[in-house]
Parts: C-alpha cells; structure tokens; sequence
C-alpha cells in the first residue's frame, strides 16, 4: 500500500545529530591558539552485494543501508522499479548489505561502463545512465514560490549532522510546502540514493513530489532525480552547465542558489506559480546559514 502521511506537519523520517555513531567529538585548536572542540562525522566503508556479486564499496555515515543501497542500485539502472526486492541483509559488523532479487539482474554489462563522476565521497554512475533523459516525460507538476520559502526556511533550521558539523550533504524529499524525508552523507549521490531507495521500499508516489539538495546542480543530481520521475530539483547551491543542459532536455524544473528571498531558475520555469509577495520574505539569518554556505559544496 502507498505510505500514508501522518496528519502532523512533521518529517517522515529526519536527522539525529545527536546520534554518537554518525559524529565524534575532536579536540583541536583555533585560528588563535586556544584549545577547541568540535564534532565531526563519522565514515565508513559499506561494500553492496547485488545477489552474490559484489558491486561497490562506498563510503556513508552509516545510517539507512537499506535505503542506500536499494537507491544505489536503481539510479544506477541495475534495478527496476518493477523489480521485486526479496531481502536485504545488513552485517553492521562487517560492513556489507546484501540486496536480493527474485530474478537475474543485468549487472556484469552495467558494471563493464562505471565511469567517474563529479559526486564527492567515490561517486559513480554507469555509462548508460543519460539513456534516461531520452524520451523521458516528467509529469506536469507545479511548483509554488511560497512553498519554496516555507521548504527552505524549515529545511535550513531543521537540527541536523549539516549544522552541527558540516563535511556533510542533505537531501530532502517534499510535497508542496512540507519536507517528508531529509537524509544526510558524506556524498549528495549516497543522501540521493537513500531517497530513492525509501520511496522504492515506501512505494512513495513521485508525480507531485519536489527534490531539495544542499549540494551543486550536477549532471548526476538531474540524471538521478529524473530517474527517480520528480519534476522538481531545488538547491541552495549553484549549477553545472551539463546539469542545467540536461535538465532542459528531460524537461526538469531546476531552481539554484536558493537562499532567503532568492533564487534562480535555469530550466523548466513554466512549472513555478510567483504566489509569494517577497515584502513577507525574511533574508536568511546568520543564525539559520547552513555550515558550507560559502560555497557551492
């Protein structure tokens, strides 16, 4: 059955910076000399086995390897959304999960055309990855800008690994003016992945959904939400110029540089409602910037 939204206007699933297997604290000193602490986060390696084959050893806080690695492998094209997940074993201790299917996949072709992309923490994608854009049709979704500042403002203040410690990415799954699931990692790819993964094991529907990430506007980050079928990818980070082509090939609605009152809008604007009088807009407060804001991490 379709996940059901609670009737609270809370996360479906949200960060716990407070959990001590994701982050540490360190003992350092300052750019004056005086003795500091701080918390970083914690990474592991998590080797995914597809079956009996091994396929990728990727480095993530930890959290969710479910999710992880059923999402890895369907925005990888190694699984089908029609595919049927028959179990998915996790040894903590030993750092593997094993996902299980009820039929013979296609990996030994996919894993013959691996080739680097531009997602920190070893991210990768398959050769065939871009056949995606081709032919496909995002449905026609709409998105307001007052909930572009309501999901902004709520995101932004939402405790969180990204505030407490930077060095980390976010990824938010939402529906108009509420975010449903925020997930954290070392790499955008794994914090996407892990979305894709809950709304495969959720059967979460994508048609109506908005995608926000912390990170750049990549060419993977457009591949993979159009994989995932949403039609919008929001950042607060700015764009790559393969990411902004190909999002206005798949028809992909791509908003950057999404901080306080602005933002900025490459492809796929005929989606955006203006319903936001901007003198109702607060500029983002110091106290509300996400550490890595400096940058387009």
């Amino acid at each position: 059955m379709p996940v059901q939204l609670p009737p609270l206007l809370d996360y479906l699933v949200r960060p716990d910076p407070d959990d001590p297997n994701l982050s540490t604290i360190v003992a350092g000193v300052d750019q004056t000399g005086q003795s500091v602490e701080t918390r970083v986060i914690h990474e592991k390696a998590l080797t995914l086995y597809l079956n009996a084959q091994e396929i990728v050893t990727m480095m993530t806080i930890g959290d969710h390897p479910e999710e992880l690695a059923v999402g890895y492998l369907l925005n990888q094209g190694m699984l089908k959304p029609t595919d049927e997940v028959t179990g998915i074993d996790v040894d903590e201790e030993l750092g593997v999960v094993v996902v299980r299917t009820d039929t013979q996949t296609n990996f030994e072709s996919k894993l013959k055309k691996r080739t680097q992309t531009s997602g920190c923490a070893q991210g990768t994608a398959f050769g065939d990855l871009m056949e995606v854009i081709e032919g496909i049709v995002l449905p026609a979704a709409e998105v307001r800008t007052s909930w572009l500042y309501a999901l902004t403002h709520k995101i932004n203040t939402t405790p969180s690994l990204y505030l407490e410690a930077g060095a980390i990415h976010g990824c938010v799954l939402c529906a108009a003016d509420r975010p449903l699931v925020y997930m954290e990692d070392v790499g955008r790819h794994n914090a996407i992945d892990k979305i894709a993964g809950y709304m495969f094991r959720h059967k979460v529907s994508a048609a109506d959904k908005i995608f926000y990430t912390t990170g750049r506007l990549t060419s993977e980050m457009v591949i993979k939400t159009v994989r995932m079928g949403i039609p919008v990818l929001v950042s607060r980070s700015g764009f790559t110029a393969w990411g902004v082509e190909l999002a206005r090939k798949a028809g992909l609605t791509l908003i950057g540089r999404a901080r306080g009152k602005r933002f900025l809008a490459l492809a796929g604007a005929e989606r955006i409602v203006f319903d936001q009088d901007l003198r109702f807009v607060a500029e983002e407060s110091a106290g509300s910037r996400r550490k890595g804001a400096g940058g387009d991490d």
